[in-house]
């Protein structure tokens, strides 16, 4: 009787160890996956976003007037622009680092009540920054995609920005804020899911300087003021 009390405990003690430690690696499983996917995102979205441009002179023959447009949307922002981030991954081929980038999100047919966040990008520029070019998923499980944008001669944060507009024409943002809010199962319910949220800021290599204002320490004009996140 004794040896079989004692078994009854070793037992308990060993399956209780191990759920606990399947539920460990369950748990670690989805954080990591999170964090993949929210790094390669925020990698990607950091090199395109870094080199945006804006095409200087628009009146030359064969050119077309590139643009930096975004829309406020709940709960993902929608942006169009042109980078110089393009890698040419095969030799000969008719490519160049110029490439137009869309990001917007839609409703993720594997995940009810997420979204999938799209990245198009197209090798061409020309007359229609929204159309063309190749869609692939960025992220999966998005549940916010919140885009800021910094107003250099203001210093003022924007919802919107808009380079064919009235209020920012034919400038880029000085930087850019970025929100991005996944979720994932939780390992104990798959019913539940634990979100996570991941915020980065990205400076515009192209973009104007920021204006100093006169009435600041060290002179007048404009210089290269470093930002913050």
């Amino acid at each position: 009787m004794v040896a079989v009390a004692i078994l009854v405990v070793i037992g308990t003690v060993v399956m209780t160890t191990v759920r606990n430690t399947i539920k460990s690696r369950d748990m670690l499983a989805a954080g990591d996956v999170a964090n993949q996917a929210a790094r390669a995102v925020l990698s990607r979205l950091t090199r395109d976003l870094g080199l945006a441009w804006l095409t200087p002179q628009t009146g030359a023959v064969n050119t077309f007037r590139t643009v930096f447009v975004a829309r406020n949307e709940d709960p993902a922002d929608a942006l169009w622009f042109a980078t110089l981030a393009h890698r040419r991954l095969y030799a000969n081929t008719h490519e160049c680092d110029q490439s137009e980038i869309t990001l917007w999100a839609e409703d993720d047919p594997e995940s009810p009540g997420r979204l999938v966040l799209l990245h198009r990008e197209s090798l061409r520029i020309d007359e229609e920054p929204d159309k063309g070019g190749t869609i692939l998923p960025l992220a999966h499980g998005v549940r916010q995609f919140d885009l800021r944008f910094l107003d250099g001669r203001t210093a003022e944060w924007r919802e919107e920005w808009s380079s064919i507009g009235t209020e920012t024409p034919a400038r880029l943002p000085r930087a850019v804020k970025i929100v991005l809010v996944l979720a994932t199962p939780d390992p104990e319910d798959d019913e539940l899911l634990e979100e996570s949220t991941w915020v980065t800021t990205v400076l515009l290599d192209y973009a104007q300087p920021m204006t100093r204002s006169l009435f600041s320490r060290g002179g007048q004009g404009t210089s290269n003021a470093g930002v913050s996140p």
